[in-house]
């Protein structure tokens, strides 16, 4: 058994060292197809220089296969683990963690990771809880899923958290998150996507922000109600006319997406969380015997 964990361990790790770099490389196809949209029915002269830059910056990132942009970000892994998976996930964490020093090394990448108080460089990409890891444990399952969605500080420092009336219901949410939104203007390198989580605790709320910017561009939430918010809201935040890196224009955001939890019948906590154009995220589907997949997302 311990031989097997060994040569899983080290999939799990050429897993995490292959995400990290390609999410930061190839940006998915939804992306592509949004950003080739909103070029298409940008009518601003800025806006339109913006994202016939953006388009050109992605295709010469392909062409040299080089990164899509220089901030390479945190690392940040969402983890479904099957409860038959034949590795704990102290183990993983350990290969998600090794695999992301390694691409860090080897490719090379930038390594952004300081210590919060001295602001010394703590390693290559890592740190104390870094990269950081989030767990969904799947019951009845023997697999690992993996995806990777590196997080730039531009868009990470553009997050919110609000404490709303329960009382000012929907509209209470939406002024939040146009207040938002408008309030970062052009810092988080839009047009992008903004991730909305709303309900469960203060933290949770936050959590599910993160979700919601991790999903495919378009997708919506499978409550009709929160769907409808969702596209409520992506009409108002692209009524706004923030556009392109807020220089003005028709496109300021590429989606908003919605994760929404039950909550306490006095708490109403609301997130903003926002995704950059690059919305970088990358998957790979690990087997119990150490086989992987990369063309499966989740």
């Amino acid at each position: 058994m311990s031989t097997v964990a060994t040569d899983l361990q080290k999939s799990v790790q050429d897993a995490a060292a292959n995400l990290y770099v390609s999410a930061l490389k190839d940006i998915p196809q939804d992306l592509r197809d949004a950003l080739a949209a909103a070029r298409d029915r940008e009518t601003s002269t800025p806006g339109k220089r913006v994202l016939e830059v953006i388009h050109r910056n992605v295709s010469i990132a392909d062409e040299q296969k080089n990164l899509v942009c220089q901030d390479t970000g945190i690392a940040v892994y969402h983890c479904n683990v099957g409860e038959h998976f034949p590795l704990h996930p102290a183990r993983i964490y350990e290969a998600l963690r090794d695999g992301t020093e390694r691409a860090t090394i080897d490719h090379p990448l930038r390594s952004n990771a300081v210590h919060t108080i001295t602001r010394e460089n703590t390693g290559a990409n890592i740190g104390y809880r870094l990269p950081i890891v989030h767990w969904e444990f799947i019951p009845d399952w023997d697999g690992l899923d993996v995806k990777c969605v590196p997080k730039g500080s531009g868009s990470e420092n553009m997050s919110f958290l609000k404490m709303c009336i329960p009382a000012d219901g929907v509209k209470g949410i939406k002024q939040f998150v146009l207040e938002s939104i408008v309030g970062a203007g052009g810092k988080p390198c839009p047009p992008g996507i903004v991730g909305v989580g709303i309900g469960g605790s203060a933290d949770y709320a936050m959590h599910l922000a993160k979700e919601a910017i991790m999903r495919p561009i378009g997708t919506r939430n499978g409550d009709p109600l929160v769907a409808q918010l969702e596209d409520e809201l992506y009409g108002l935040l692209n009524e706004t006319g923030i556009g392109p890196m807020g220089l003005g224009g028709d496109v300021t955001v590429l989606q908003c997406h919605i994760e929404h939890a039950d909550t306490h019948m006095t708490l109403n906590p609301v997130a903003v969380n926002y995704q950059c154009w690059a919305a970088r995220r990358a998957s790979a589907h690990i087997g119990p015997d150490g086989s992987i997949d990369y063309d499966r997302e989740f």
